[in-house]
């Protein structure tokens, strides 16, 4: 639908997050352009009158249990039945940030994942860790960075994960073993930010550990690769295709979330490129990241997917491959490109934009 031959759009703005830097990066992107938009919040009454005029329908969020459940239960909602085009779209939504899903979605389309072996029953978890190949790697199906990811060395600590996991269950952050580098790779800018974060969330009544989900009734293990230096990242946006690699930490098998990357794209194996091109297109995904890892035949593998990662990073890539992998120059910031391809305006146009993070948060190449 339009108003006065216009595009409208409709941003969804979480009530715990209303000033997110994110959000207000559409803003000035559909301002710069003239494109009329207005701020939704589905606790209002009038969320679903206002839906029904929009063109678009942006539900920006990450992965806290809450938004989970809220986009999950209105995104299908808007795009299936009032054929409104959404971002994420139904999909990818009910993809995110659920590596349990995430498994079953590669392996039934025939798409190269990690070998992984998911248990509803602890029984079968047991006993099928009495004849495992250890070690392996054991993860809870949500949550970003290291923190819900740890080494299995040993039957014993093994079965204590899946009693945990059939038993009260395993808080986000605090599988028992974890040692999570998140923290160590923080400067101390960003760990003081998020400390008076929940100190304001205390005192404004808010919820205060946003991403503190309980796992249980479910295990998940996945084949460890032990020779990877490196993992891949391809975030496909579009029709372009953007790389880079993370380093694994030492004394560590882990890369996610040391911010010890490299954004040159003479890194990237380009299968991976092609495979994650291939998954995009097929599906239909507007933007989709897949995190590659190769094993011992120097084959790729997908370990994780997700609809999309920090904005900054997208536009900290010096460029970007398309279908064709013919390179272009550029530094492209992630809701621009959403923009552009959803609205279907390719002379969209770019306001100067620049990223307000620490330095330490950039590729190795730009320090």
């Amino acid at each position: 639908m339009t108003i006065n031959n216009k595009k409208l759009v409709g941003i969804h703005v979480d009530p715990h997050n209303k000033n997110s830097k994110v959000i207000n990066r559409y803003k000035t992107i559909l301002d710069y352009n003239g494109i009329p938009y207005i701020i939704l919040d589905s606790n209002k009454p009038d969320f679903w009158e206002k839906v029904r005029e929009l063109s678009l329908f942006i539900f920006h969020y990450y992965g806290t249990e809450r938004q989970h459940r809220m986009a999950n239960t209105i995104i299908p909602i808007i795009e299936e039945y009032l054929k409104i085009p959404c971002y994420p779209n139904t999909l990818m939504s009910w993809l995110y940030d659920d590596k349990v899903r995430e498994y079953y979605f590669l392996t039934q389309h025939s798409l190269p994942a990690i070998p992984t072996w998911i248990f509803w029953d602890k029984k079968a978890a047991l006993q099928w860790l009495k004849s495992a190949q250890l070690p392996v790697v054991f993860k809870l199906k949500s949550g970003a960075s290291d923190e819900n990811v740890v080494l299995v060395n040993s039957f014993l600590y093994g079965r204590r994960l899946i009693n945990k996991m059939f038993g009260k269950g395993i808080v986000s952050g605090y599988v028992p073993g974890l040692k999570s580098r998140k923290w160590l790779d923080m400067w101390t800018s960003e760990r003081i930010r998020q400390f008076l974060g929940k100190i304001r969330r205390t005192i404004q009544g808010e919820e205060i550990n946003l991403y503190h989900q309980l796992h249980r009734d479910y295990v998940l293990f996945q084949k460890f690769l032990p020779d990877n230096k490196f993992d891949t990242r391809i975030a496909v946006i579009g029709k372009r295709a953007f790389g880079d690699v993370r380093y694994i930490r030492k004394f560590d098998f882990r890369a996610s979330g040391s911010w010890n990357y490299s954004c040159n794209p003479g890194n990237i194996d380009q299968r991976c490129i092609k495979i994650a091109f291939d998954i995009s297109k097929r599906f239909g995904f507007s933007s989709m990241i897949y995190d590659f890892l190769f094993d011992e035949d120097n084959q790729p593998f997908i370990s994780e997917i997700s609809y999309l990662q920090p904005d900054w990073r997208v536009w900290m890539y010096p460029g970007y491959w398309d279908e064709n992998m013919d390179w272009h120059e550029g530094h492209n910031w992630l809701q621009y490109l959403i923009l552009k391809d959803m609205l279907n305006m390719p002379h969209l146009k770019q306001p100067e934009m620049k990223p307000d993070i620490d330095s330490h948060y950039y590729p190795l190449e730009q320090r």
